[in-house]
């Protein structure tokens, strides 16, 4: 079976840890990776070739690989520049997801300028644009990707307020190619009907796998309620 076909509706976990919080080590990573696994994970995104390198060592499941990266002269990190691409094919990713929305990229390209010579280098590779609106899917369909999906939906000044949900809806009825369900898809619910609406897979990420943000939110409902109970005695 191909890759799309070994994750069409499946649940894909995403298995990241940036610098700054307690879970940044490709040896944690590879761990939650096969946590992943054994709870019925049939796919796995991954940031940075390091990661992806344990991780294959821990799972034989596909992988959709990033490379994070800032640069001063644009606002897109995920997969930003052809050699990020470079790294990622190299290291033999089975999909290769980047930034795919109208925000200028590193150099002043725009995304069609980017995936032209991308696609140009590596016409065989699967490639993911990650998008943040209707037209942006429609567009990276144009450009030819091989996925589109939803990671950016209200990440982006274009999509701020955006509901995620209601824009996978859209996308769905709108291209023909597979559309993975990403971004915001912190409960069991909407992972389903995401499904339902029509998408391909599901990638579920801080809601698994970003114990600190997951301990946040527990905290905030706990701190809220105690606040509350003072305020009525």
């Amino acid at each position: 079976m191909d890759i799309l076909g070994q994750l069409n509706k499946k649940l894909i976990v995403s298995c990241q840890a940036l610098e700054d919080e307690p879970l940044h080590d490709s040896y944690i990573m590879s761990k939650m990776a096969l946590a992943a696994k054994q709870g019925g994970a049939s796919g796995i995104r991954a940031n940075t070739v390091k990661d992806i390198q344990a991780i294959k060592k821990a799972v034989d499941l596909p992988i959709i690989g990033i490379i994070k990266k800032d640069f001063s002269d644009s606002e897109v990190y995920i997969t930003p520049t052809i050699q990020e691409i470079d790294d990622l094919y190299q290291e033999g990713v089975d999909i290769i997801a980047f930034d795919a929305t109208e925000q200028v990229r590193p150099g002043g390209l725009s995304f069609v300028e980017f995936f032209a010579e991308v696609k140009a280098k590596y016409p065989n590779q699967l490639f993911m644009a990650d998008t943040s609106t209707l037209e942006e899917a429609i567009v990276a369909e144009k450009a030819g990707v091989d996925i589109v999906a939803t990671t950016m939906v209200g990440y982006t000044p274009q999509s701020k307020g955006f509901v995620p949900l209601e824009v996978l809806k859209k996308v769905v009825e709108a291209v023909k190619v597979p559309v993975i369900a990403e971004g915001n898809m912190d409960t069991p619910e909407k992972a389903k009907q995401a499904l339902e609406f029509g998408a391909h897979a599901v990638v579920v990420g801080s809601a698994i796998t970003r114990p600190k943000l997951i301990t946040e939110k527990f905290a905030k409902a706990v701190n809220s309620a105690i606040v509350l109970e003072r305020q009525t005695r």
